[in-house]
């Protein structure tokens, strides 16, 4: 594009053209899920309409194509994320998913040859960080259910930050797998991935990413940040839902245990064994998302059209103008770094004496929309002492004249309130 040019990107968004209670939509929910290019949206209908057939099941011609787009679509993720082989992604329903093939993945590892690498033991531990969404704290206390590995975490200070000293004393020789958030969805923090990546690597564990806010506004590379796993979700990263990515190392996804089976996935079947294909299909088990994964090699495209350098630009000084003006307001309190330094476009505030969905619900009343609730991380809301944040988080086609408007928005609020 040249420059970075927000008001024309937005004409890329219909969406943005809605108007909501008879005002102008102000769209500022994108960590939640965000708003889709046109482009986008007419590559899913285009599959559908024009080349629809399954993948990698028929030599006729539109087998063919949609087979041919769907790996093409593989190729456009392995160049977003610097992934030195296409073989090392894999499709999933979402990045949930793609955390829980892992952790089901090692469950099954003492029952696969050559994954002994994988297997959890009495004694062995699991490290998170005290800021993860559920979808990466769960499955790994399952894990640890299952194996009888002892779950930690790393935890976070009063401004919203990871206890740097925790970070030796948490991750330790017992540690065997060490699973954290890149970019915070609830509080915003950037968090070190280096230097987290490299305490597990000398540990001897396996380091995994959760990348589903990093992937929309950070540029992303596998192999400068340096972890075993990556995973991230395609509807955050202004493509559709039902499909994410989870990106391994191939030596180590050669050697782990499918996590569901069934067609495709496979090698050889007979009825007394089987065994199974090389990464990605061995993951990839029957027909997979495949519109949704055509459409997510578009929204790469979109993003890298732009620059993900220019997007996190654009994104930094939007949170700074969003902190300096929500912190003019009287008995506003922002949950995580008050200021813009390692953090994301994603801003959790409380307002002394008014419920977060309370706010949320004024300000949709005024075409702003936000989230409120403690943002499947409901761990933070605890350290603080809270029920819920009120959250605004912004995307590529976020304006300063947006965060105005909520400004203004959330002091109508307590107006009202008062």
């Amino acid at each position: 594009m040249g420059s970075f040019d927000v008001e024309a990107i937005r004409k890329d968004f219909p969406i943005l053209q809605r108007e909501i209670h008879g005002v102008p939509l102000v769209y500022l929910d994108s960590a939640n899920s965000a708003q889709k290019p046109q482009v986008v949206i007419d590559a899913e209908s285009d599959l559908y309409a024009n080349h629809y057939a399954n993948v990698a099941r028929a030599v006729h011609t539109l087998g063919s194509e949609v087979t041919n787009a769907y790996e093409g679509a593989r190729d456009k993720v392995a160049e977003f994320l610097n992934a030195p082989d296409r073989d090392e992604i894999i499709f999933t329903r979402n990045i949930t998913e793609a955390l829980n093939l892992l952790a089901y993945s090692f469950s099954n590892a003492t029952t696969f040859a050559g994954a002994e690498q994988f297997a959890l033991r009495p004694g062995d531990e699991i490290v998170v960080t005290e800021m993860e969404h559920h979808s990466n704290i769960v499955p790994w206390q399952q894990l640890a259910i299952r194996t009888g590995a002892t779950f930690r975490w790393i935890p976070i200070d009063d401004e919203g930050r990871l206890v740097e000293s925790a970070i030796d004393e948490v991750i330790t020789e017992r540690t065997r797998i060490v699973s954290f958030v890149y970019q915070s969805n609830a509080l915003g923090t950037i968090n070190p991935a280096h230097r987290i990546v490299r305490r597990a690597h000398d540990v001897g564990a396996i380091a995994i990413v959760d990348a589903a806010q990093a992937a929309p506004h950070l540029p992303l590379d596998v192999q400068d940040l340096g972890a075993d796993f990556v995973a991230f979700t395609g509807h955050k990263l202004y493509g559709p839902s039902g499909v994410g990515v989870l990106w391994g190392r191939y030596d180590l996804l050669a050697q782990l245990p499918p996590f569901l089976g069934g067609g495709e996935m496979i090698e050889t079947v007979s009825m007394e064994q089987s065994t199974f294909a090389a990464p990605p299909h061995r993951f990839e088990a029957g027909t997979p998302m495949i519109a949704q994964a055509v459409a997510l090699g578009t929204a790469v495209d979109y993003v890298t059209g732009i620059g993900m350098a220019e997007i996190r630009e654009h994104e930094k000084t939007l949170t700074a103008y969003a902190l300096d003006g929500l912190q003019t307001i009287p008995g506003l309190r922002i949950v995580g770094p008050a200021v813009p330094v390692d953090r994301g476009a994603t801003i959790s505030f409380a307002l002394e004496g008014i419920h977060p969905h309370d706010i949320a619900q004024l300000l949709d009343e005024r075409g702003i929309a936000v989230r409120a609730g403690h943002h499947c991380a409901r761990p933070v809301c605890l350290r603080y002492g809270i029920p819920a944040t009120t959250r605004a988080s912004f995307g590529v086609y976020t304006t300063t004249d947006e965060i105005d408007q909520l400004v203004a928005g959330v002091q109508n609020v307590q107006e009202i309130f008062r």
